[in-house]
């Protein structure tokens, strides 16, 4: 992976860039995820959100209520309706990146699934990677 690592929606409306490794990376298969993308998990990429920085467009948002009592902000192309964001927190200074929605999705390696309480049974997941029923441990 080479720094800064870059990314964008289909249509070329929106275009971002880190410039810090990732914090972790995830698979989620929060039913939320499952009904957004279509797809049994999303893959996620979690940065500093200070090392996150949109270089083109602006990005709409959605909001999901979140089993901890607020809601899961997820950022959107307004023109194809890319995902590109999610679990966007402010109070905790991070923002998750959609895995393909980077312009070298290769080097996205999960470290853990989330939610797989919620996992459909044609959902193939890698037996060796750490599972949590819902979010991970603090």
């Amino acid at each position: 992976m080479k720094l800064p690592f870059t990314g964008g929606c289909v249509c070329g409306e929106i275009r971002y860039e880190c410039n810090s490794r990732p914090l972790m990376m995830l698979k989620c298969h929060c039913r939320d995820c499952q009904q957004i993308t279509g797809g049994p998990y999303v893959p996620a990429v979690i940065v500093p959100l200070k090392h996150f920085k949109l270089t083109k467009g602006a990005l709409q948002h959605h909001a999901t209520p979140s089993l901890n009592g607020g809601h899961n902000l997820r950022g959107f192309c307004p023109k194809c309706g890319s995902r590109i964001t999610g679990a966007e927190n402010p109070e905790r200074g991070i923002i998750g990146v959609t895995a393909s929605s980077l312009d070298d999705p290769g080097w996205f390696k999960s470290t853990m699934d989330i939610f797989v309480c919620d996992t459909q049974p044609w959902d193939l997941m890698e037996p060796d990677s750490p599972k949590h029923q819902q979010y991970m441990p603090r």
